[in-house]
């Protein structure tokens, strides 16, 4: 389960996601700027099911705990070169 909150609505926006999942849970503070949101989804969901797409996106490349415990949304991409190319497919699926 991927619980994402809105932390701050300025700019750039910040979220507390826990991540639960197997044994025990993580936390991380993910920030996304209010620009890098909308060329990301085109405004089509809210910036939580963004971040909560971009989380199943990585969930599906690696263990929870290799997550990191603070980021940018973009700094994915460093790690995932396809990330901006496949975020839409995650943006569409429904949530399990």
């Amino acid at each position: 389960m991927i619980e994402v909150r809105l932390r701050t609505s300025e700019d750039p926006l910040a979220f507390d996601v826990t991540v639960r999942a197997g044994k025990g849970e993580t936390c991380h503070r993910v920030t996304l700027s209010q620009e890098d949101y909308r060329r990301l989804t085109a405004g089509r969901c809210t910036p939580e099911a963004c971040v909560e797409a971009a989380f199943r996106f990585l969930l599906d490349r690696e263990p929870k705990e290799l997550i990191l415990p603070r980021f940018d949304l973009l700094v994915i991409a460093r790690y995932f070169p396809e990330f901006e190319r496949a975020l839409p497919r995650y943006l569409d699926e429904p949530l399990p």
